[in-house]
């Protein structure tokens, strides 16, 4: 009996760890961006922000935050709060990973299908529908190695 509960606690505590390092990072996020740590289902962590912007963090092997908008056109704060959460998740400055979605959000716009921008291990796209509940949808991770 010992050693299937010992087993048990070994496997479960790369994911308590996993969820610890998580939250935390939610955490940070909120706080860089003035948001709130929102209900955690999973490995998302919502994150509530005064404006539109819905926020989103999954944790799985790389850190991935997502943010969702219902306007036609974003405002620039929308741009500017994923770029800081999403620069805190993957270790790279808001600039370098604004730059990238906004190339990332201009393409989708041009192109009328979603878009990548691929950097240094990391990546930034946006999805845009003008006729959608949710008019963009950009998303900032890392690329899993492999």
């Amino acid at each position: 009996m010992f050693r299937i509960l010992l087993v048990a606690l070994i496997l479960s505590a790369p994911t308590a760890v996993q969820a610890d390092e998580c939250d935390a990072l939610a955490v940070r996020i909120a706080g860089q961006i003035g948001a709130k740590v929102g209900r955690r289902q999973g490995p998302s962590i919502d994150l509530k922000i005064p404006n539109s912007t819905k926020i989103d963090l999954t944790c799985r092997a790389e850190p991935i935050v997502q943010a969702a908008s219902g306007d036609p056109t974003p405002l620039a704060v929308y741009f500017q709060d994923l770029a800081i959460a999403g620069g805190a998740a993957i270790g790279e400055s808001p600039g370098a990973v604004q730059s990238a979605i906004g190339k990332a959000y201009e393409t989708s716009l041009r192109e009328r299908r979603k878009s990548f921008i691929q950097q240094n291990g990391w990546s930034a796209s946006c999805y845009t529908d003008p006729s959608g509940s949710i008019r963009t949808l950009c998303s900032v991770g890392r690329i899993p190695p492999g």
